[in-house]
């Protein structure tokens, strides 16, 4: 029984990489392209700040740096500084 909980817990964790692979490229989460469980990969990043997330990138437009992200209810400064070194904001079109 417990190789078998070790074995699903090896195949969740395996599942969970590759699907969050793409938007951790080089150890960073693109915050404006990331879903609700990439952008639950940064630190303090929970599914309801996740959501908040994405609902303000949908409203609002894509972030322009780290910091926008403290436009987002729930999200403040420091969630912002503990995870400045993991948020990438992709390539951004200003002209759109």
């Amino acid at each position: 029984m417990k190789r078998t909980i070790q074995l699903l817990s090896m195949i969740a964790l395996v599942i969970t990489l590759f699907s969050t692979g793409p938007l951790l490229a080089q150890g960073k989460v693109d915050v404006n392209k990331a879903d609700v469980k990439g952008l639950m990969s940064l630190k303090g990043i929970g599914e309801v700040k996740a959501k908040a997330i994405v609902k303000y990138r949908q409203m609002k437009g894509p972030f322009t740096k780290p910091e926008d992200l403290t436009g987002v209810p729930g999200i403040g400064g420091k969630i912002v500084q503990q995870n400045k070194a993991y948020i990438s904001v992709g390539n951004i079109d200003m002209h759109k």
